[in-house]
């Protein structure tokens, strides 16, 4: 499980208990039931990033190789 899946279902646990504590149409629960969308939504955008190719994990590793520079025209 990745640290992002974990903080999630760490927020998750604690909207469970401030609406427990709070009420379900109080505030805090409905802040604390933000933080988990947003941190959901974040989960799911990573997901959708494309991988790197080799050239560009290779410019990673070698910015100054003559495949990987840049020329401002």
């Amino acid at each position: 499980m990745s640290n992002l899946e974990k903080q999630i279902e760490q927020e998750r646990e604690q909207a469970r208990a401030a609406c427990d504590v709070n009420g379900a149409t109080s505030g805090e629960c409905a802040a604390a039931w933000d933080v988990v969308e947003e941190l959901q939504a974040e989960a799911s955008h990573q997901r959708q990033s494309k991988p790197k190719n080799s050239l560009e994990k290779y410019c990673d590793d070698n910015p100054d190789a003559a495949e990987c520079r840049i020329y401002d025209e």
